[in-house]
């Protein structure tokens, strides 16, 4: 297994940061042929999502993410900036995993798909995010 960790600055407002290129050099640095891109995002309050970016589809996760977790006091887990127990919430909703097949060394997505980060957290403006390639 080829694997490697990359860091992503999020900043102070919730995102949907778009990974697609990074694991395409990624595979391009591990040789890749056919197997299975795996994500991996080692935070708590952080979640993957394969999405269609950049035609509002990313604003209208985050919107219905507000709708679904609201960003109030009516969370049990509180510290942080308030409404921070949404964030550890997101996990169960926005799974901090994802696999994608690989073939000809090119990740199988459909045309608009793309690998994205889902963070929420305004408290954590750094996020680690693990490739790993596994050979098919």
């Amino acid at each position: 297994m080829y694997s490697t960790e990359i860091e992503v600055h999020t900043g102070n407002t919730a995102v949907v940061h778009n990974l697609t290129r990074e694991a395409e050099r990624f595979l391009r640095d591990a040789d890749a042929t056919d197997g299975l891109l795996h994500v991996w995002v080692p935070h708590a309050t952080a979640g993957l999502a394969v999405l269609e970016t950049g035609a509002g589809s990313d604003d209208d996760l985050l919107a219905a993410l507000d709708d679904l977790l609201p960003p109030d006091s009516r969370w049990r887990h509180q510290h942080g900036t308030g409404g921070h127990g949404r964030d550890h919430v997101l996990p169960a909703f926005l799974p901090p995993y994802a696999t994608v097949p690989v073939l000809g060394g090119v990740l199988l997505l459909g045309t608009w798909q793309s690998v994205c980060l889902v963070d929420t957290n305004v408290d954590n403006p750094v996020r680690r995010v693990r490739f790993s390639y596994l050979t098919g």
